[in-house]
């Protein structure tokens, strides 16, 4: 099921994002609240009680229950006021939902996480740290929480739901001037529903409402730990707060410049990059995959498949599936744990010949046939659309327009002529009408690791090495083309723990290996 989870995941936009900047006269917000102000206050609660459903919607196997439900009844769940405009601190206050799961050692001090989006929710994750063996929770109080917008935290709904999902097909210019006059009408009815609260939908914002949970727990600096665009939040945090930052450790690290259409194209060529690589592992499995004996011989048979859908998609009546170009450009944008099924999707598509018939190959049936259920009415959110739309779109200082968008996509698939049909024809933004915000990013400001992976393509290893040059701090470079993998590699989660407790640094970290090539 890899290759599933990562596609639904490239069908969304969850990654990274940009912040926000005083308006030309106006002062520059020094602090998140009055200087004379008492400091805020933590009202703590009982935690959610959460059903088996829930616990299975999160993946956790039964066997599993009792160890999270301990966990659950470890931790403390709580609520914080904050200022829903800054700029106005005494005027409406919105809710900001926090959890902290206490250290069970000698504390050092808490340590904020997020695991990204924009739009994620954090409220739980201190548990799943623990769930996967991060051994943080010794010498840290675990701090989660929502950020605005999110999970149990004030939110807002688009009305009528965020953007259009564009139908298979070829996309011609006629066929995208239409999805962007569509996305144009559902961005200004989302923005325009609720201007007050979704223009301060920012990433500064957010790093002003952790500065009051860093004041509320009563902690002079606090310890952060970010994934994807928690990234992002960490360096805005650190470049707004930089007292407040005890040690800081970034994974996939975002671009330091808040412009879609420049991270589309750092984003293509990245996936394009591994792609060659993906294409050079199936050609050394050719016995098995019969796509090729070299990598070029693989990228001249992808390209064929991938127009030839285009051109004439087909349906699967059986699964309800149907593959066209997108499809085939986004499986060949996978990351190496989806290379053996990948290839063997692509195998199995290849060997249709001409009456393919409506009934799916074995493993794409496997794959693609059963949608997971949809999580129960009282799970807890993971990821708020609306809000992942709106911190991108207060924040992106790109261009717009449906001709600035087309043209760079056509380029694309003249660069890219397998992946690039898996980029946007059209800007994510257009028609958003509320204001951008900008922020300056600034070196200085307490211990920073930037871990960068050598071969993603959701945080291409480019914006590592850019954002380094706009703050500072340490690169540890990660031999892997997987998503926010340090945590998830034990000898590498061990030198973040490592970091953490004593500030040590002690030689590479080691990435997720690629799969066997099928010889």
């Amino acid at each position: 099921m890899i290759l599933q989870t990562l596609l639904a995941s490239a069908l969304t936009l969850g990654t990274l994002t940009p912040a926000q900047a005083p308006a030309a006269g106006q002062a520059p917000v020094q602090a998140p609240f009055p200087a004379k102000a008492s400091r805020p206050t933590v009202t703590w609660q009982p935690c959610p009680a959460y059903s088996d459903d829930v616990l299975r919607s999160r993946g956790l196997r039964s066997e599993d229950f009792a160890a999270f439900r301990a966990l659950l009844g470890r931790t403390e769940c709580g609520t914080l006021d904050v200022p829903q405009n800054y700029r106005d601190p005494r005027g409406k206050q919105i809710t900001i939902a926090l959890t902290r799961l206490k250290a069970t050692g000698s504390r050092l001090g808490s340590l904020a996480v997020n695991p990204g989006g924009p739009g994620s929710s954090g409220y739980l994750m201190p548990i799943d740290l623990v769930m996967s063996g991060v051994a943080l929770n010794e010498r840290h109080d675990l701090i989660g929480f929502d950020p605005r917008g999110v999970g149990y935290s004030t939110k807002a709904a688009c009305p009528g739901g965020v953007g259009p999902r564009p139908p298979s097909g070829p996309v011609t210019e006629e066929r995208a001037r239409l999805i962007h006059a569509d996305v144009v009408r559902a961005n200004r009815a989302c923005g325009n529903s609720d201007p007050a609260f979704l223009g301060q939908l920012t990433t500064a914002n957010v790093a002003r409402d952790l500065d009051r949970i860093r004041s509320a727990l009563g902690e002079p600096r606090i310890g952060f730990l970010g994934v994807s665009w928690g990234t992002w939040l960490g360096v805005v945090y650190r470049s707004l707060f930089p007292g407040g930052v005890r040690r800081m450790w970034l994974d996939s690290v975002a671009p330091p410049v808040p412009r879609m259409d420049v991270f589309t194209e750092v984003r293509a060529t990245a996936t394009a990059r591994d792609f060659e690589r993906m294409a050079a592992w199936i050609a050394a499995g050719n016995r098995t995959y019969g796509l090729g004996a070299t990598k070029e011989e693989v990228v001249a048979t992808l390209t064929r498949m991938r127009e030839e859908f285009e051109a004439r998609p087909l349906t699967f009546t059986d699964i309800g599936l149907t593959v066209d170009g997108m499809l085939i450009a986004q499986a060949a944008s996978q990351p190496s744990a989806a290379w053996p099924e990948v290839a063997q999707v692509l195998k199995e598509l290849k060997e249709l010949g001409d009456a393919p018939g409506p009934t799916a190959p074995p493993t794409v049936r496997r794959i693609f046939g059963e949608a997971p259920p949809p999580p129960p009415a009282d799970a807890p959110e993971r990821n708020n659309p609306t809000a992942n739309l709106a911190f991108f779109c207060n924040e992106d200082s790109g261009p717009r327009t449906f001709e600035s968008a087309w043209n760079a996509y056509r380029e694309r698939l003249e660069r890219h002529p397998v992946t690039g049909a898996a980029t946007p024809p059209i800007p994510l933004c257009a028609g958003w009408p509320l204001p951008v915000r900008t922020t300056r990013l600034r070196h200085g400001g307490g211990s920073l690791v930037l871990s960068g992976h050598l071969h993603e393509s959701p945080s291409p290893y480019e914006w590592t090495v850019e954002t380094r040059a706009a703050v500072g701090g340490h690169v540890v470079t990660i031999d892997d083309d997987m998503h926010g993998s340090a945590l998830r590699v034990p000898d590498c989660a061990a030198k973040v723990v490592d970091y953490f407790e004593t500030g040590r640094l002690t030689g590479t970290c080691p990435g997720v290996p690629v799969p066997p090539d099928g010889r």
